[in-house]
Formats: structure tokens, C-alpha cells, sequence
């Protein structure tokens, strides 16, 4: 697949509607002095559909890599859903949410969506600090059956997530870093 994303353009409309500079405490528990509010970029479809075509073609480039396709592409709850689904629509494969906790009603499960033990997974991220929220997250998929192949983060906050996530032996791609967004604390 070759994309006609305007990449630098398209990173600088992510940073446009969704940078915010202050004093933040981050998930992570670090202060900064941005935030990039993914709900400021994931809510809006014309950025969306181009960061599906994107995904798309990084989950085709970890295929190709391994030498076996992708089964499902999952994401977490709530920043992940907008991304997996967008991506999951690009490529046509199925997708899984991952809760935050099992919920205390009905089904009472923290992962939903349809998972065959050893299915191949590629974990969608918003934005990545420590690389926490998504350890986490494949900590569930793999405890359900799955073969976590790697995580694609829309932005890489370049703060120790690539290293914590390779350190679980998980590949890690990015579709933007802080700098591809004219970010310099």
C-alpha cells in the first residue's frame, strides 16, 4: 500500500487542534509542559481517516516484516476506540477493546470483541509517555490468548515508551514522534 498522506501536513493539523501548553500531570504521574489532548484530534473525521490510512499501512509493514498476516487490531478504552476502529475500517480486519477493568455487570469482561488463542494482534495507541496504559492492555490480550506482534502509537511523546514496550518484547512504531510536531519543550 502507498499512501498519499501529507504527512508533515497532517502533523502539523494534529499539533494545530490538539497541543496544549500549561503545567500538566500526565498519566504516567510526570509533569509537563504540554499535553496533547487526544480527544482534541481523535474526534475529528477528516484527521481520522487519514491516520487510518496510515495505520493501515504500518500494520501491512509488520505483516510483511513477520511473514504472517495480522488476525485483529485492538485498542483501549476510551482514546484507543475512535483509532482502532478507524484503523480496523482501513484494513478490513476485525478489532477488540480493551477495558480499563471488567466491567460489573452482563458479560463482566474487560475485553471485547471476538479473540482466537495465537491470534496475531496489533495494539493501537493514542498517545505514548511510559508506554503504562498499553503494557497494561497487552498484559489482557495475552492472558486471553493473544500473540501481541506490536504497538502503533499515533505520537510518541519520546519519554521511555519504545524502550519499556521493546523491553516487554513488543515492537513498537510510531506514526508521529513529539518532534514530527514541531514539539520542543
Amino acid at each position: 500500500m502507498t499512501t498519499s498522506i501529507d504527512r508533515s501536513g497532517l502533523a502539523a493539523k494534529i499539533a494545530e487542534v490538539a497541543l496544549l501548553r500549561g503545567e500538566f500531570t500526565l498519566r504516567s504521574g510526570r509533569t509537563s509542559s504540554y499535553y496533547l489532548d487526544k480527544y482534541l484530534f481523535s474526534t475529528r473525521p477528516e484527521l481520522l481517516r487519514e491516520l487510518g490510512v496510515l495505520f493501515a499501512e504500518r500494520v501491512e509493514q509488520i505483516a510483511a516484516a513477520d511473514g504472517a498476516p495480522i488476525a485483529r487490531l485492538a485498542g483501549a478504552e476510551l482514546g484507543g476506540i475512535p483509532l482502532v476502529a478507524v484503523a480496523s475500517l482501513e484494513t478490513g480486519l476485525p478489532s477488540l477493546f480493551v477495558r480499563n477493568a471488567k466491567k460489573g455487570y452482563g458479560t463482566a469482561k474487560q475485553l471485547e470483541g471476538v479473540l482466537h488463542q495465537g491470534d496475531r494482534v496489533v495494539f493501537v495507541e493514542d498517545v505514548a509517555t511510559s508506554g503504562g496504559q498499553a503494557l497494561e492492555a497487552i498484559n489482557v490480550l495475552r492472558e486471553a490468548g493473544a500473540d501481541v506482534r506490536a504497538i502503533i502509537c499515533t505520537i510518541d511523546r519520546q519519554e521511555g515508551a519504545r524502550e519499556n514496550i521493546e523491553a516487554a518484547g513488543v515492537r513498537f512504531e510510531a506514526l508521529f514522534t513529539k518532534s514530527d510536531l514541531g514539539i520542543d519543550e
